[in-house]
């Protein structure tokens, strides 16, 4: 997307908070050449900016521009150590190239940092040395979440955790936190059931919609980009980006369509609310993934 159709969409919202926050995401947005340009102008209009990388282009010149750009957090995925890393990025060097970035973005105390994982049944008992490899590197916070069934990783077994490892993974959240020795937390990806105040700070919520938009490549409007294109709103070729924002979003602000299927009956679903609507897609009819009911499969 040109820099300037994004500006223009960002100028319609007239009056920004000292919270909010843009987001430049992908893909990957080291790949384009004016990241530093869209982060200053992003910056001069008064709005923090951050980013999320897989750290591959992430050198010491660019870690210093993107400062001077007024980057104010980082995420950076690491997902596992250096053989599954590069198998799940099917790049051999990627886990060096990672590895340079965490040090580069931890070196920093002005940068608002943290590392994600993806966990799959290939990384998920290298998460004891992932945990002890994050605090030699001194990064402060570690968030870890799941793949939902979608797209090409529908079809690749490696990428899903059973039951059995799922509930492992909660207690191991858990565990890790009671030490304090690193912000380790599971995702904003659903609802735990029994784990949500041991593996997060706060309940559960899907934020889509309602602290979260986005503008997407083609210039849609949604949410979380992490959701189904058909919860699209708009497109900022032909809507104003705040109007859309006031006015729309009716299917992330009122959320009772959720409630069928599996949801419809389900006795935890006044804390759920249908789960993260990244488990949503298609015609809708039910959730793709209840992360409760895989805790409660083990635990009953």
């Amino acid at each position: 997307m040109p820099l300037g159709d994004f500006l223009t969409a960002l100028d319609t919202l007239e009056s920004k908070s000292e919270n909010f926050i843009v987001v430049l995401t992908g893909g990957e947005p080291l790949l384009r050449n004016d990241i530093e340009i869209c982060g200053r102008e992003i910056r001069s209009r008064g709005v923090r900016w951050s980013m999320v990388t897989n750290g591959y282009l992430y050198n010491e010149q660019k870690h210093v521009s993107l400062l001077n750009a007024g980057l104010g957090a980082l995420t950076i995925s690491l997902d596992g150590l250096e053989n599954t890393h590069n198998w799940l990025r099917n790049k051999k060097d990627s886990f060096s190239k990672v590895d340079r970035a965490i040090d580069l973005a931890a070196s920093s105390s002005r940068l608002n940092f943290d590392v994600v994982t993806c966990v799959n049944s290939r990384n998920w008992q290298e998460l004891p040395a992932l945990y002890d490899y994050l605090i030699q590197k001194k990064v402060k916070a570690w968030r870890l979440f799941t793949i939902v069934p979608i797209g090409r990783a529908k079809d690749n077994p490696e990428l899903f955790l059973t039951d059995l490892q799922f509930k492992e993974l909660m207690d191991f959240i858990s565990e890790k936190r009671k030490l304090k020795l690193l912000d380790v937390k599971f995702s904003c990806e659903g609802y735990v059931g029994q784990y949500e105040q041991k593996v997060r700070d706060q309940p559960f919520f899907c934020r889509a919609g309602i602290n979260i938009g986005s503008i997407l490549i083609d210039g849609s409007i949604s949410a979380c980009p992490n959701i189904d294109r058909s919860f699209s709103q708009g497109n900022i070729y032909q809507d104003n980006f705040a109007e859309i924002w006031e006015n729309n979003y009716q299917a992330f602000r009122d959320r009772s369509w959720t409630k069928r299927g599996q949801c419809a009956e389900c006795a935890d679903y006044t804390d759920c609310r249908g789960n993260g609507l990244h488990n949503w897609h298609e015609n809708k009819e039910n959730v793709l993934i209840c992360h409760n009911e895989k805790i409660e499969r083990i635990t009953k």
